[in-house]
């Protein structure tokens, strides 16, 4: 059986390549999901060599650290030449219990990449893989959304979401609409899962975009909150009221390259759980670390030079394909 929370003990988990990141086509996708606040895409292309080169050099520093921890790592082909890029499986893999599912992205320029990770699951045999093919037409994107976030992205004409709109806690799902994923997305997510699990969504919150820099789930009872986000449990749905709430400290912005910003710095809640007592952490979260070890939960604390550059910090670089269980 494949992960299906988001802390008990990794056993085995895929981490992001930062190789061959680039900005794709500016199509009416990227426009309202990834630049709805008005920014403006950077031209077209490769991302510079520098941003790509510490992302990795930080990657095989976290790569290390896992090892030591008795942690099996598996890696994106080598091969898969990205429209956009593969540093955030998180987006396009979704596991719980033996299913995968790679989710229709809100990307059109990600609607392949998927492929960079099907070979990683032929090795379990009773897993089974589906992908959602889209059809992604002008229809889908609300252009209303731009520089307006009280208005969302994505109409609902078909079911769209990025797997980071997720986070699991065994029996129960918790969806974020936002311009990463509709109300559709939910209830095909629903469908999928079937009896394994119910998904409860999280509505009116926050629109760009997914939900890992929101919320993290430490143990069962005990979030960590963004508190620029989540102003009360009671925007939290009902099951997640009664556990007890870790609120985040003001972040320590570590920037981003000139002219490519992908993620606000509260990309500080963007923790990947190694256990109920050891997460990872951005090395300049000290703040953030304090608030967790007097939860008694130890922070691995790593560099990420590029995280708000590419969008992405250690839970969106990484997906958790085995835990163990409980």
């Amino acid at each position: 059986m494949l992960s299906r929370n988001e802390y008990s003990q990794l056993k085995t988990v895929i981490v992001g390549d930062a190789t061959g990141a680039k900005i794709p086509k500016h199509d009416i996708s990227l426009r309202c999901v990834n630049y709805a606040d008005n920014g403006t895409p950077p031209e077209q292309g490769l991302y510079p060599q520098q941003i790509i080169d510490e992302a990795n050099e930080d990657i095989d520093k976290f790569i290390q650290f896992l090892t030591k921890e008795n942690v099996n790592v598996l890696r994106p082909d080598v091969e898969h030449n990205p429209a956009y890029y593969k540093f955030c499986p998180r987006d396009t893999v979704f596991v719980h219990d033996n299913n995968v599912l790679y989710t229709p992205m809100s990307l059109r320029a990600r609607a392949d990449e998927h492929t960079a990770y099907r070979k990683l699951f032929d090795r379990y045999e009773s897993v089974q893989q589906e992908t959602v093919n889209i059809k992604r037409e002008d229809s889908l994107y609300n252009t209303a959304c731009v520089g307006n976030p009280n208005v969302l992205a994505l109409n609902e004409t078909e079911p769209c979401f990025d797997a980071a709109n997720i986070l699991k806690d065994n029996d129960d799902l918790y969806y974020l609409v936002s311009n990463s994923g509709n109300l559709r997305g939910a209830e095909m997510l629903q469908h999928f899962v079937g009896d394994t699990a119910k998904v409860h969504t999280i509505e009116d919150v926050y629109s760009y975009m997914h939900l890992d820099s929101t919320i993290a789930f430490l143990r069962e009872g005990l979030l960590l909150a963004n508190p620029s986000r989540i102003k009360d449990r009671t925007q939290l749905p009902e099951k997640l009221q009664n556990w007890d709430i870790v609120w985040a400290p003001e972040p320590v912005d570590i920037g981003h390259y000139p002219g490519f910003n992908n993620s606000s710095p509260w990309l500080s809640v963007n923790l990947l759980s190694i256990n109920e007592r050891l997460v990872v952490l951005e090395e300049h979260q000290h703040n953030l670390r304090i608030e967790l070890e007097k939860h008694n939960i130890d922070c691995a604390m790593l560099p990420m030079r590029q995280a708000r550059t590419l969008g992405g910090c250690f839970h969106c670089i990484t997906v958790d394909v085995e835990r163990e269980n409980v």
